[in-house]
């Protein structure tokens, strides 16, 4: 059972009748058994999330594999899902182990492994629940901007700077309506942090530290401090105007991002009753606001994305450093010196990794030192994990060691080759049977006409030639693993310990053992406390 909204769980309005007419459902096969066995998902839509990211359907999966129930009874099919590919696949894996769907409108929609054309029907039932979905999200899309244009709120919870109040109103589904109303001493620190935006052009962490300062400010925080997170949200909100807005965020990918502010849908006139500040002030602090991006521009995600992963090699403490102070995580805090050399011209740059508590960079107050040194800690922290190496793999033959894990890599990516060649062989199979039936399509005695059947084809051809490309793709690295074991080198005679193969391995690999064997390690002033995973009495048998 599934309901895709909070709405449908007041007074178990819904999931009650789902609940009902399933049982009734199954009472009417006296060859079944009811097991009792509820799987229930409350909230969630069917067609914005994906299979991986409902835990529900795994778990019914998961119990299939084990064999505990062979026929998974629901309402409707969209109950299952409402996305064509994967719910489809998603029916076939349960399939493959022996269990079956029935609905209470439909009956049984799992087809067989080997009925292609089950098969095909199956992807158009829920190619058709997928635009249902789409279809519907149009209809409120646009509903939502044009009561928006009208100016009304949207719901959700109240912005800073205001409550919810009754309205008076009733919705056409019964549900008490609110509007917004303003809180006089959040909406004067509003104002006060317009004015250090637009008049002193602080950014949102100084905004945050200066407001955390006075207590009387830091009181009126909407949490236990201000943060520049929630600095941003007020000063990017044109609510505080009087104009309410549509499409701040857009969806993109299962995740939501914030859009362009030329894409927002606001309100045609200000709201004076609800207004904080005037139109002008909150336009001018967009601007500045923008000037300081532009002067401070990030990196595009695929730069982003590659200095994530050079900070984490440069910082291999970054995933378990804890601030001891707030127990905040620490990030990436590396400074650099910029210069240029008088006689040549010629820019150089140096570098000081370091570590920095976001917390206090977000504003919130610490009394203690908030960033710390690469060299200060590292060398510390690495000196007694060496040490916890060497003791884990006393018993352990370095040589022996390093045959076994290219022995494992080469048969991992054979199996990976393998993989890949059965799903080209699927799609190739697959193509080919459509292609049979192009016959039957064009004298309309096939269930699918003859436009759609085609498109099937190309998309199906489509993904065969990607399928080539990660077949060939994995080849090459078979090939490269196989010709690591060729030409040896000759050892040579006193092979280091593990200690000091620890100690020279570069940050990459430091950053693995280190998330394996630290729970986390909080920082706090000249003190360092290091949690390991497992006990002492293994790492240190000495102590």
């Amino acid at each position: 059972m599934r309901v895709s909204s909070n709405q449908q769980l007041e007074a178990d309005g819904d999931l009650s009748v789902q609940r009902q007419l399933v049982r009734e459902y199954v009472e009417k096969h006296p060859d079944w058994r009811l097991d009792e066995k509820e799987y229930f998902e409350g909230s969630k839509s069917g067609y914005k999330n994906t299979v991986e990211e409902r835990d529900v359907l795994g778990e019914a999966l998961l119990d299939a594999q084990k064999g505990e129930y062979q026929i998974l009874a629901v309402y409707k099919d969209d109950r299952i899902g409402r996305r064509m590919w994967e719910i489809g696949s998603y029916v076939m894996r349960l399939k493959s182990y022996g269990v079956d769907i029935y609905t209470v409108k439909d009956g049984c929609i799992s087809p067989d492994q080997e009925d292609i054309m089950g098969q095909m029907m199956l992807a158009l039932r829920y190619g058709n629940a997928q635009k249902s979905s789409s279809d519907t999200g149009m209809r409120v899309k646009d509903t939502a901007r044009k009561l928006v244009q009208k100016g009304k709120f949207m719901g959700g919870a109240a912005p800073y700077g205001y409550r919810l109040v009754l309205s008076g109103e009733i919705s056409k589904h019964g549900r008490a309506l609110h509007h917004l109303e303003i809180l006089p001493d959040q909406a004067e620190m509003v104002r006060h942090i317009f004015r250090l935006s637009l008049y002193k052009e602080f950014g949102s962490a100084k905004i945050a530290r200066l407001c955390n300062e006075q207590e009387d400010q830091r009181r009126l925080a909407p949490g236990d401090a201000w943060k520049s997170g929630t600095i941003t949200s007020i000063l990017t909100n044109p609510i505080y105007t009087g104009h309410t807005a549509y499409k701040r965020r857009e969806r993109i990918q299962g995740k939501y991002h914030r859009a362009r502010a030329e894409d927002w849908i606001l309100s045609d006139e200000a709201n004076e009753e609800i207004a904080i500040i005037d139109w002008e002030t909150w336009k001018s602090v967009q601007e500045k606001r923008a000037q300081r991006r532009k002067k401070y521009s990030s990196p595009s995600p695929g730069e982003r994305k590659e200095q994530e992963l050079k900070n984490k090699e440069l910082l291999p403490l970054l995933d378990v450093l804890r601030c001891g102070a707030c127990g905040g995580k620490m990030t990436n805090g590396t400074g650099y010196n910029y210069w240029t050399v008088g006689k040549t011209g010629e820019k150089r740059t140096s570098r000081i990794p370091a570590y920095k508590c976001q917390n206090a960079c977000q504003g919130v107050p610490h009394g203690t030192n908030s960033r710390f040194r690469a060299s200060r800690i590292e060398p510390l922290v690495f000196s007694i994990l060496a040490e916890a190496v060497g003791n884990l793999l006393k018993e352990e033959n370095i040589l022996e060691t390093v045959k076994k894990i290219k022995t494992r890599k080469y048969e991992a990516k054979q199996r990976a080759l393998l993989k890949e060649r059965q799903e080209l062989e699927t799609l190739q199979k697959k193509c080919t049977v459509m292609e049979e039936h192009i016959p039957d399509a064009m004298t309309g005695t096939y269930p699918v006409s003859l436009k759609e059947l085609t498109e099937l084809i190309s998309r199906n051809r489509r993904q065969i030639k990607e399928q080539e490309e990660r077949v060939q793709k994995r080849e090459e690295e078979l090939a490269g693993t196989a010709g690591e074991g060729g030409a040896r080198k000759r050892e040579k005679p006193g092979h280091p310990s593990w200690e000091k193969i620890f100690l020279e391995a570069d940050g990459a690999v430091k950053r693995v053992l280190v998330n394996t064997l630290v729970e986390q390690i909080e920082m706090t002033g000249a003190k360092a406390v290091i949690r390991f995973k497992t006990g002492k009495e293994t790492l240190f048998p000495k102590l």
